[in-house]
């Protein structure tokens, strides 16, 4: 078994972490940074549970090495709050449009949609769809997820006309 230092940022601040070379970043943000958001799924890039944004694009962190995050930019949902802990408008849109029941593919489906909230553009539900097609839901039907990521982007662009 080889380690290796890696050196990131993760939610804001720089860290280094000492990392088995074979292990994913999944296990890197949850074994060695404690982070519980991000959710052991399928393992193989398929459900989406473990979405994280790198450099601000999402990707599967159970199939991204951690050895390859020296260097990168990482985001969870633990970094989307403020540092008093209350949560972003995403999350809280999550919440009040009954997205969430389970809870366990969340954080996944949150991370993914974070690209479409942060556009100075409207997406359609279409394009929100196929933005979060990679992550899975058992029990949620999607409807409710597309509508609070819809309602977000749609919260954030009336802000940003305002300013």
């Amino acid at each position: 078994m080889a380690n290796k230092d890696i050196t990131c940022t993760v939610n804001g601040k720089q860290r280094t972490f000492t990392v088995d070379i074979r292990s994913s970043l999944s296990d890197m943000l949850r074994g060695n940074a404690g982070l519980d958001s991000i959710k052991h799924g399928c393992d193989v890039g398929e459900c989406g549970a473990c979405t994280v944004l790198i450099n601000g694009k999402p990707f599967n962190s159970c199939i991204y090495m951690a050895i390859w995050a020296e260097g990168k930019d990482i985001l969870t949902l633990e970094g989307l709050s403020d540092t008093k802990g209350t949560i972003s408008d995403i999350q809280q849109a999550f919440i009040d449009e009954g997205a969430v029941q389970c809870g366990f593919c969340t954080p996944g489906f949150i991370m993914s949609s974070i690209p479409i909230i942060n556009k100075d553009t409207p997406s359609t539900r279409e394009e929100i769809r196929k933005q979060v097609a990679g992550n899975l839901c058992r029990c949620t039907g999607y409807e409710h997820i597309v509508d609070a990521i819809e309602k977000t982007q749609k919260k954030r662009i009336a802000g940003k006309k305002k300013n």
